[in-house]
This record gives structure tokens, sequence and C-alpha cells, in this order.
């Protein structure tokens, strides 16, 4: 009887136990939802000596089951006024991207070799605005539990499967209570150290979570970037239309 329990118990606990990819998924799941997005957000750069300078930008989204379409417009300052980004996330392949430059009036595509350069020289890349839905990475078996900052997180290790990806690996705190994530540490192609990402200000919108601060700290060059949600809707009604190559001109 007692090694019946016992085997009953180890299987429970087998059972209970969750996987990197698991973990992610349900990460992935409690952000779901939101239909669509409009946000006004601040875009705070900040140098290796400390001096910020700050941008206004409006960010539409539109979820996909197949992966989200984000279109991105610089408000402020006068220099960037006008900029244009949109993202077509792909589950499956590579993300289409492009960017709009009003002083010449021209759309450029962004090519998948150059998606690891700087965002509109921020510390984040076109590769960190695209998809980072659970499917485009392979995922390290181990899974810790730890604390960080007094939240107690599953802590692991994910690939991209891109190949021109700009990292060669990304390691991931996610709450343990409610699969928010909390931070993301990125490696370069060295496996190096590169930069940090810290999420927080989580705010539930119509029963949907919500992040509502990004910071990216820059490692190698002491630099960081703060992305600020100052007013969010979700459910907004947008469609496809308003996702279309050709709004970018408008």
């Amino acid at each position: 009887m007692k090694r019946i329990i016992l085997t009953t118990l180890l299987t429970a606990t087998s059972l209970m136990a969750l996987t990197n990819m698991e973990i992610a998924q349900k990460s992935d799941n409690v952000t779901d939802g939101f239909e669509s997005s409009i946000a006004q957000t601040e875009m705070i750069l900040i140098n290796a000596s400390g001096q910020k300078s700050t941008r206004e930008l409006e960010m539409k989204t539109l979820e996909g089951e197949n992966g989200d379409k984000t279109i991105s417009t610089f408000l402020t300052p006068a220099d960037v006024k006008g900029t244009k980004t949109l993202t077509h996330e792909h589950v499956d392949r590579d993300d289409d991207q492009w960017l709009y430059l009003p002083a010449l009036k021209r759309v450029k595509r962004i090519a998948s070799s150059n998606k690891s350069g700087s965002f509109m020289g921020s510390e984040f890349s076109y590769e960190d605005i695209g998809n980072q839905n659970y499917n485009k990475f392979t995922y390290d078996e181990k899974v810790e539990e730890v604390d960080l900052n007094g939240v107690k997180c599953y802590k692991g290790t994910r690939i991209p499967k891109d190949e021109n990806s700009g990292y060669t690996k990304q390691v991931s705190w996610v709450a343990m209570d409610s699969f928010l994530l909390q931070q993301v540490e990125y490696y370069d192609r060295k496996s190096e150290l590169l930069k940090t990402a810290v999420f927080s200000d989580y705010k539930q919108i119509d029963g949907v979570w919500r992040v509502g601060r990004i910071e990216m700290k820059n490692h190698q060059n002491d630099k960081s970037t703060i992305l600020i949600w100052k007013d969010e809707k979700i459910k907004a009604g947008l469609t496809d239309k308003e996702f279309n190559k050709r709004v970018l001109k408008q």
C-alpha cells in the first residue's frame, strides 16, 4: 500500500512539473485576448552619461492567430515626427517589417539580416519589437525556481529558431503565480550578455493583462531605453486595412 501511495505521489508531482515551453505558452496566453489596441507611449533614451531624450509615439496593434500586426508612429520630437514602422508578425517564418521615413517619403523594407539593428536609435532592435511568440523558440530542459526581487519565478533558457537572429540565447524569468514575464537576458552572437529587459507596471484592462513599462539595458555600451505605456485602449475595433503597407505614406 505504501509503495502504491508513493508511486501515485511521484506520478502526480511529475505531471505537475512544467517544461520551459509550457511556461512560455502560459505566459503568452495571459496577455492574449486584447483583439486590438491603441496606446500612447513614451520612449526615453538614456546615454552612457545618463543624459535623457524623450520621444512620444502612438502604437496600434491587431491581434492575430498567426501573429500580431503593429504600426508605430512617432509624434515628437520634430526630427523623428511622422516616422512609422509596420510589423507583420509570423509564427512560422520571418516577420515582415517596413520603415517609413517622411523626409524621403519612402518606405524601406527591413531585411531579415538587418533585424538585429537598432530600432530608431534605441536599445531595442527590430527583432525585439517583432514576434516573441513561444513557437519562435526552442527550449532548454532545465527549469529553475528562483526569487527575482521578491517575486518567485520560473527561470529558463530559450533559443531563437531564426538563423538571422542577433541572439544565441535568451534567459527568461516568469512569475510563478501569474505567468507574467518579469525579465529577459539577451546573449549576442558571441554568447556574451548583451542586454537585459525588465518588464513591470502590469495592469489589467477589461480583464486582459498589459505591460506598462519595459526597460532595456545594454550592458556593452551602458545605454538604456525605457518604454512607458501612458494610456492604452484595448478592443479598439481596428481592422486589417489599417495595417496595410500603403497606410505608412498616409
